[in-house]
């Protein structure tokens, strides 16, 4: 039977044939060219100019500076980052934990103000002869750490940029600034795109970058594999480490691995799973998918997942945001891939209700022949967290009463 992959819900979408592919970004920075990274490209987010910094240019801050608006800063990898002594001697408090350091001037320059000046300690700081000595503290470029992993452990500009800078075989650093609106505000898609399409420049988003990574990477080894009886069945356990993150990730296989078995990819809820929590629904999917696994055979993989702070309250109070619902959000599913792989799936029937999973799954070269819909009964703790879910999301449910079983669309 053929998959419906329509997702309902009144999430805003991307402007169609705005987004090149990775490979054409890559190649406009190796000519030197800027590009322009989105932060997500469903749903409109902000978007920095990024140009790889041993190619940059004073034209190039200029326009960063006249167009874009934002703050031009020096992303670098870590390495290079801690090579250079840029730490700054005070805890980092900014809400998203952008992680800036000193600002710098190469040793050559005047003031360090001038575009000239800027783009040459941005090119300074590409060149691996040259060493803290040859930099003023503090100066006129700020500069930025970019998370070891990059965009497979932090999903934002700093980190998207240098990830290009090294994919494009440049080395690993680049100069960034955020794009601004005539008033002022973020540019969000829409002006990103006119932005682009004046300047001759590609647009890609950090969505992009990450499953073009896991697509050529491989971020998963396999830590065990023992036999594990359960209240549902006998199963498999085998157990998989993030090499990027250290998390440990968990497939329950029952039965062989064949064409057409049934598979579910979920991400573990702490407060779900373990505490049993009735403001969600993840336990009461967790038991279904185990319990039709163990019957009819297949894989479930568990994607571990440690909530933090302000994260776990929300989910203990049953007070979710949409955005904070992860089932798109490609680290995770290209993660899932993986262990599929390496389980030996690659066609199969898929537990789910979310139409973006079958296509995240499908972008990472795995055929899923059929939709197997995995429906809850809602209750009075959980009806608003299910209906955010249908209609923020797109999740394929039908109307939700308490009490009655949900039927689905």
């Amino acid at each position: 039977m053929g998959i419906d992959k329509k997702g309902g819900g009144n999430e805003k979408k991307a402007l169609e044939g705005v987004f090149a592919p990775v490979e054409e970004a890559l190649e406009a920075l190796r000519r030197g060219d800027f590009i322009i990274v989105v932060d997500d490209e469903d749903r409109e987010n902000e978007g920095d100019f990024v140009v790889a910094a041993e190619r940059v240019t004073p034209e190039h801050i200029n326009t960063m500076a006249r167009v874009g608006g934002g703050l031009v800063c020096l992303a670098l990898n870590p390495k290079r980052f801690d090579e250079l002594q840029l730490a700054l001697p005070v805890p980092n408090t900014s809400k998203m934990g952008t992680p800036f350091g000193v600002p710098i001037d190469a040793k050559d320059v005047t003031t360090g103000t001038s575009a000239y000046e800027r783009a040459m300690t941005a090119r300074w700081a590409a060149d691996p002869s040259k060493g803290p000595e040859d930099f003023v503290r503090p100066g006129h470029l700020y500069t930025l750490r970019a998370a070891e992993g990059g965009v497979l452990r932090r999903a934002g500009h700093t980190e998207a940029s240098v990830d290009l800078a090294r994919l494009a075989g440049l080395y690993p650093a680049a100069v960034i600034c955020e794009i601004m609106d005539e008033d002022g505000r973020m540019a969000r898609l829409p002006k990103l795109a006119e932005v682009a399409k004046r300047l001759g420049v590609k647009i890609i988003s950090v969505n992009q970058i990450i499953e073009y990574r896991l697509k050529r990477e491989l971020t998963v080894r396999r830590l065990l594999q023992r036999p594990l009886p359960t209240r549902w069945g006998q199963f498999t356990l085998h157990a998989y480490e993030d090499t990027i993150t250290g998390e440990v990730h968990f497939a329950l296989v029952s039965g062989e691995v064949k064409d057409g078995i049934l598979v579910r990819v979920q991400k573990g809820c702490v407060v779900g799973d373990v505490f049993g929590a009735l403001t969600c629904d993840c336990r009461e999917q967790l038991d279904s998918a185990l319990w039709r696994i163990a019957n009819e055979g297949g894989v479930l993989v568990y994607l571990s997942q440690t909530p933090k702070g302000e994260a776990f309250l929300k989910r203990t109070l049953g007070h979710i945001d949409p955005e904070e619902l992860w089932e798109d959000d490609p680290r995770y599913i290209g993660t899932g891939a993986q262990i599929l792989r390496d389980l030996g799936v690659k066609r199969f029937r898929l537990l789910t209700n979310i139409p973006r999973k079958i296509k995240g799954l499908e972008g990472f070269g795995l055929e899923i022949v059929e939709r197997v819909p995995l429906l809850p009964r809602p209750r009075p703790e959980n009806a608003e967290y299910l209906k955010k879910k249908r209609d923020v999301l797109g999740h394929m449910l039908g109307p939700i009463e308490e009490g009655v079983e949900n039927e689905g669309v």
